[in-house]
């Protein structure tokens, strides 16, 4: 590229997104210093609000309490909030990721979220459509919402020999009776990891009320869902590898039959909890 179109791009007006705008209206950042930072932004491919914290252009908390006065939305301290009572399954985590986001509550029909960038209006569409639920955002110091997202994402992708605790077992007298060829079938897909898994989704089911579970395999994906208080959540996204294994144990420890394939079932199970 030459100089002349190095200068020509650096001179074309830039259409700085709501959260720089806010910032130079507030006087916290002046109109040449966010048209650089938003075109180094641009040009190494991340997020205006990244390069703007990190560069140290504005800090976190004068950012906060800017977005705070200016879309005259709550300030929340995430310090002061315990991870372990953070509501489960109302926002898939791939999300939380990309728009740096963090929920909060439910409270009817609307998620309070947490988010350093309230003027991000893709992110509130993707919360809309992903939940079926209005969107009320409260402000954090950027710092502290990535590192909740990033502690929160650690404990979702627990490798599947990690993800399960020892308080929760089968009942697996059912699979104890049956034929030889079953009991072959029942060794078979007596899978450490597997079994792992479908403790822990047993378990958070029962810990969020679910009224029932979907276990649902795609051509290339597969995803759990409960539904919580009438609607369906998205809780897990298990590798599709997985998906035999997992119907096989299901059959076994729901009493049905494990070579079926193609009719519907009913089955039961006995579980110990304690």
């Amino acid at each position: 590229m030459s100089a002349v179109d190095t200068a020509s791009r650096e001179s074309a007006p830039v259409a700085l997104p709501g959260l720089g705008r806010a910032l130079i209206l507030a006087g916290k950042l002046g109109q040449k210093s966010a048209e650089e930072i938003y075109r180094k932004a641009s040009s190494g491919r991340t997020s205006f609000i990244a390069e703007l914290t990190g560069s140290g252009a504005v800090s976190a908390s004068d950012l906060a309490h800017t977005m705070s006065s200016a879309y005259a939305a709550p300030l929340i301290d995430l310090d002061a909030i315990d991870q372990q009572r953070l509501p489960k399954g109302l926002l898939d985590p791939k999300i939380c990721q990309s728009y740096r986001v963090v929920v909060l509550s439910k409270r009817n029909n609307r998620l309070t979220v947490a988010t350093a960038d309230p003027s991000d209006q893709e992110a509130i569409e993707k919360i809309k459509f992903a939940t079926q639920l209005g969107v009320d955002w409260v402000i954090a110091e950027y710092d502290k919402v990535l590192k909740l997202v990033d502690e929160h994402a650690a404990t979702t992708t627990e490798t599947m020999e990690e993800i399960i605790g020892g308080e929760f077992e089968f009942d697996e007298a059912a699979a104890s009776g049956g034929d030889d060829n079953e009991q072959a079938s029942v060794s078979e897909v007596d899978d450490a990891p597997v079994v792992k898994f479908l403790h822990k989704m047993l378990l958070d089911a029962f810990s969020m009320r679910a009224s029932d579970l979907h276990f649902e395999p795609y051509e290339h994906t597969y995803r759990v869902r409960f539904r919580i208080d009438g609607e369906l959540r998205e809780i897990a996204n298990p590798p599709i590898a997985i998906k035999d294994k997992l119907a096989s144990r299901i059959k076994v420890i729901s009493k049905m039959d494990i070579s079926e394939k193609r009719v519907p079932q009913d089955g039961k199970m006995k579980l110990k909890i304690g």
